[in-house]
């Protein structure tokens, strides 16, 4: 009995063999002539790849393809493996099946996983192609945390860095385009006078020709002031309009540029009153600061009305502040803001009679600015401009 159990259980056990890793290594040639046609297969396959990504113009199409090629190549090494195992046919059949279904969801999944891909990809092509045709208000609109993520900001940035200098491109080409206007009017009014000037004292048609020598000296020294005006603002915005400082009493040098603007005043018929409340102690550069109270000041007479007063006050309450108030129109509301730039006058005509070239308020800005202080624009009756300084006391 139990030899016939025996003998008949035998066949019984050799059929249940289970399939093992050691049939891999039975036929040694066998299994080399696969791995080496695998690992060809695997070589071929990323040469294709990388010919394939560098010519492919759509990135979720190189997504696809390197999907399939690792399913084919996956599906090739398990079916050579089965082989080496020594698997029967209708057990390869069904691995082999079993391969197919999970190759074809792969690709599946792939395909539907790289839609939003694709889709991000365009908007950031379109994107690009509307910055190319100088369009500054577009945007990806991609919002990804990968690389991908990360180029569509990159780009988002750069737009907005792009319009930020195509503007203020537009606003330098427009203020320009203004000063160099606003200086050939500027010359051209004392160049004519002169050159008229000129032309009558030549002919011998001048009734007087010591009065007509005068008037060309004050032209000659109006261009002359031009002149320096310029040169000084283009030092100034340069980041050039260095100041040599020193112990002085804000106090005693407005006192002086009043003095000095005394013979202007009368002529316009503007007196000139300083309030100050004894000294004030500052450091400056006496030369810059004088220029600016002059600026100040002179613009003050300029504007205001025969007969007032121009009222000039050095305070040290909160700080050294000088403030210059006359009885005119003051500024206009919408020229505040743009007071201080360069070539900017409330007067659109330039006349010379109510005004200059509308550089001292630049000028007075750019040197008080230069102090460490601040200057601005307050508000009506009047006009009135007030600038301070650092305070000695407190540095």
């Amino acid at each position: 009995m139990n030899a016939f159990a025996a003998a008949g259980s035998g066949p019984v056990v050799a059929a249940m063999e289970p399939v093992g890793w050691s049939h891999v290594f039975d036929d040694p040639t066998k299994s080399v002539v696969a791995l080496v046609g695998l690992t060809i297969g695997i070589a071929v396959g990323g040469w294709g790849l990388r010919a394939y990504t560098r010519r492919s113009r759509s990135l979720r199409g190189q997504v696809l393809a390197v999907t399939m090629v690792a399913l084919a190549l996956g599906f090739h090494a398990a079916v050579l493996l089965a082989q080496l195992m020594v698997i029967d046919g209708a057990q390869l059949a069904r691995v082999g099946a079993v391969l197919a279904a999970t190759a074809i969801v792969a690709l599946g999944l792939a395909f539907v996983a790289t839609i939003p891909l694709a889709n991000d990809v365009h908007r950031i092509e379109a994107t690009v192609r509307r910055i190319e045709a100088g369009d500054r208000e577009v945007r990806t609109d991609v919002r990804r945390a990968d690389e991908l993520g990360h180029v569509a900001r990159a780009l988002d940035e750069l737009t907005e860095r792009l319009d930020r200098l195509e503007s203020e491109r537009s606003g330098l080409e427009r203020e320009r385009a203004f000063m160099l206007s606003s200086i050939g009017h500027d010359l051209r009014t004392p160049l004519t006078a002169l050159r008229a000037a000129i032309e009558a004292v030549a002919d011998g048609v001048a009734p007087d020709p010591d009065r007509y020598l005068r008037s060309m000296l004050g032209d000659v020294e109006v261009l002359a002031t031009l002149v320096d005006d310029f040169f000084l603002l283009a030092r100034i915005e340069a980041g050039r309009g260095t100041v040599a400082t020193t112990d002085t009493d804000l106090s005693e040098l407005v006192d002086e540029a009043i003095e000095a603007l005394r013979p202007v005043a009368q002529v316009n018929q503007v007196s000139l009153r300083l309030d100050a409340d004894g000294a004030v102690p500052v450091v400056a550069d006496p030369t810059a600061l004088g220029r600016v109270v002059r600026n100040l000041v002179e613009n003050a007479i300029r504007h205001a009305p025969d007969g007032t007063t121009v009222a000039v006050s050095v305070d040290k309450t909160l700080g050294p502040t000088v403030r210059v108030v006359d009885d005119g129109p003051g500024f206009p509301p919408d020229f505040t803001t743009d007071a201080f730039g360069g070539f900017t006058r409330a007067d659109p005509s330039r006349a010379r009679a109510t005004g200059g070239v509308g550089l001292g308020l630049a000028i007075a800005k750019g040197l008080v600015e230069a102090h460490g202080g601040r200057i601005w624009i307050e508000d009506p009756p009047g006009g009135r401009v007030a600038f301070e300084l650092p305070d000695p006391g407190r540095s």
